[in-house]
């Protein structure tokens, strides 16, 4: 059983699940406690102590299914000399591909290299292009597994044609068994498994039909409006310090904190002259700001970066990122220039060529590069985009990584929910790494997310 456990064990560290030697012996002691031939108590015996969170059990349960049920079911004591015969055949036909080699281990009951190598494929960095962007990279690469997996396949048949089977069905189970095996290996290089985020928010917001400037969308103003639109925000931004003031100042209001209170009594000869309170104000978060700058998304960046750095007091820090195709870091002209001067010139400046197509997989993989280190615990990540990317590679596993450093992600996007999964958006592959999607359409909507971040 050991034997067995560690096998699956390095199958999950293959699959980026966390596993140590010290939790596969405790699970080993506790399959002493179960039944471990009962199917549901041993799954749950083992996923108690290698699946860590929520997340993890998509991938857990996904690896313990193709392990312990897809590639290790007893073979018919018949078909094995067969089963042998022709992975012995297969190997003396093996080229130096590892991914062929891999593929054969993974006909023989050994999964972990063929595991490793699709891991490695689905997790690919596409590498930065600067004229011709593609997504063929990954693509190509799959492409190349499923052509491996039909020679495999011819391979066997003609194996099979050959040779003597022992009973006349064998051929026939031998052939079933193969085919099924082959199915696995390709559904595990077209298929990626996507984590359970079962704490994601969603706000989709229904599209107002009024003409109140603060519900009249971002891509619909006109450059009179959006001059009325900065005295509107200037109205909200004082009340808003407003609030956070008074929050400030009834601070030492609440709950007595009573351990406290008679310690600081002591000073007193135990007159309770300095009492304490429980409620303090929340710590200030930092904000790092991705937006997409592209068409009609970047109306709506413009009015959050206003917001924002009109706030900074109420944030202990704020970095701003934009990106079309590249990603670019404009922190520094909000501390140089007035908000307004600072958005103009971003808009203009050179270094953003607001032509070239979206990639949101290059600007995340740039990001990761050189600018991973502004993310914390106390960070919350904001990225506001549409999720459009021409259909180039989303390099959703980068946010992923992002989602690990960082306290919270919040997407903001200006289109529907009932446009998330058409077209090149996408928002499908993204949101199982966020904390929080929500529509934000005009300036009602971003007040409303404004308010929940600062208060």
């Amino acid at each position: 059983m050991l034997k067995i456990l560690t096998g699956f064990a390095a199958c999950c560290r293959a699959f980026d699940l966390r596993v140590s030697t010290s939790e596969v012996l405790d699970t080993a002691r506790h399959l002493a406690l179960v039944d471990p031939l009962d199917p549901r108590e041993f799954k749950l015996a083992v996923r108690a102590n290698f699946a860590k969170s929520r997340r993890d059990q998509s991938r857990f349960d996904y690896l313990f299914d193709l392990f312990f049920h897809g590639i290790r079911t007893d073979s018919d004591d018949a078909l094995s000399p067969g089963i042998d015969r022709i992975t012995q055949g297969l190997r003396k036909t093996l080229s130096d591909d590892p991914m062929e080699q891999a593929l054969v281990d993974f006909l023989d009951n050994d999964p972990l290299a063929f595991i490793d190598q699709i891991h490695a494929l689905h997790t690919m960095e596409e590498r930065p292009q600067k004229i011709f962007k593609s997504n063929m990279g990954q693509l190509s690469s799959k492409l190349g597994v499923m052509l491996q997996i039909n020679s495999i396949k011819s391979k066997i048949m003609a194996l099979l044609d050959q040779g003597d089977h022992g009973e006349p069905d064998n051929a026939g189970a031998l052939r079933e068994h193969f085919r099924e095996r082959l199915d696995r290996a390709f559904a595990l290089a077209t298929e990626e498994p996507r984590e359970h985020n079962d704490a994601l928010k969603e706000k989709p917001r229904a599209t107002n039909e009024k003409n109140q400037l603060k519900d009249k969308p971002f891509s619909n103003l006109t450059p009179l409006e959006v001059i009325e639109m900065r005295a509107v925000i200037e109205r909200l931004v004082k009340k808003l310090k407003d609030q956070v003031g008074r929050r400030f100042a009834v601070k030492n209001r609440g709950v007595i904190d009573i351990k406290k209170t008679l310690r600081n009594s002591g000073k007193f000869q135990g007159v309770p002259l300095n009492i304490a309170f429980k409620n303090k104000p929340p710590r200030k978060s930092s904000i790092v700001a991705l937006c997409d700058v592209s068409g009609s998304v970047w109306s709506g960046a413009r009015f959050m970066l206003t917001l924002l750095y009109s706030l900074q007091e109420c944030f202990a820090r704020v970095k701003s990122f934009v990106f079309v195709a590249d990603l670019v870091d404009i922190t520094g002209l909000f501390q140089d220039l007035d908000i307004n001067d600072a958005i103009e010139k971003a808009l203009g400046d050179d270094t953003i060529n607001r032509n070239a197509p979206t990639d949101y997989g290059n600007s995340f993989q740039q990001f990761k590069h050189d600018h991973m280190n502004v993310l914390n615990q106390k960070t919350t990540l904001i990225i506001l985009g549409d999720g459009r990317s021409n259909y180039l590679n989303p390099q959703a596993t980068i946010l992923g990584e992002m989602r690990e450093h960082c306290r919270r992600i919040i997407w903001l996007t200006p289109e529907q929910i009932n446009t998330w999964t058409t077209g090149d958006s996408e928002i499908a592959s993204y949101k199982t790494h966020c904390h929080e999607v929500r529509t934000c359409m005009n300036l009602n909507h971003l007040t409303e997310f404004i308010e929940e971040l600062v208060l």
